[in-house]
């Protein structure tokens, strides 16, 4: 229902209306069974929210591998045995394993991003210990919004891996804070 199929009437009552019953009105247990209910989405979907048309090819693909938990984190390439990996410890220095949650999320360094965004935009967010759950925050809104925030989903992802792998591979810090 759009704003320009609301019709006015000076002489009704405005009135609540539970959706889910119009009959009986608002339940709990309604409540609760739509939302223990409700369909999560698809990693397909999610991840297909990735490839943005403003966005360059190489960041959507870090995005996707993220959200597929393939990034090379160190613990990934631990538990893949394709790198003999001794020290998984995050590049920050923060004492914790460098796996994709901790990184991207709970990092008192890369992680606090986040925080900032939020405060930013002005968005409430839930602290989650998974990545697509904490994508699936920033696109459950109107689809403008939603574009601005996959937008910027993206940026704050890019930041971080680039700043792992330059801590990393070339020995610079740069601030993300």
């Amino acid at each position: 229902m759009g704003i320009f199929n609301v019709v006015l009437h000076s002489n009704v009552s405005d009135r609540w209306q539970w959706e889910l019953d119009k009959h009986d009105g608002y339940k709990v247990r309604d409540a609760y069974q739509a939302l223990t209910h409700m369909a999560a989405p698809t990693l397909d979907v999610i991840a297909n929210l990735v490839w943005h048309k403003q966005v360059p090819l190489k960041v959507s693909i870090v995005a996707w591998w993220l959200l597929k938990d393939r990034l090379p984190t160190k613990i990934n390439l631990q538990r893949r045995g394709i790198a003999q990996v001794t020290y998984t410890m995050c590049v920050s220095g923060c004492g914790k394993e460098e796996s994709v949650s901790h990184l991207f999320l709970h990092c008192h360094v890369f992680g606090s991003i986040w925080q900032h965004i939020r405060s930013w935009i002005g968005v409430a967010g839930v602290d989650t210990d998974n990545v697509r759950e904490h994508f699936q925050q920033f696109i459950h809104y109107s689809k403008a919004r939603r574009s601005f925030l996959q937008l910027l989903w993206l940026l704050c992802v890019w930041l971080v891996w680039n700043e792992r792998n330059n801590r990393l591979l070339k020995n610079t810090e740069t601030s993300i804070g």
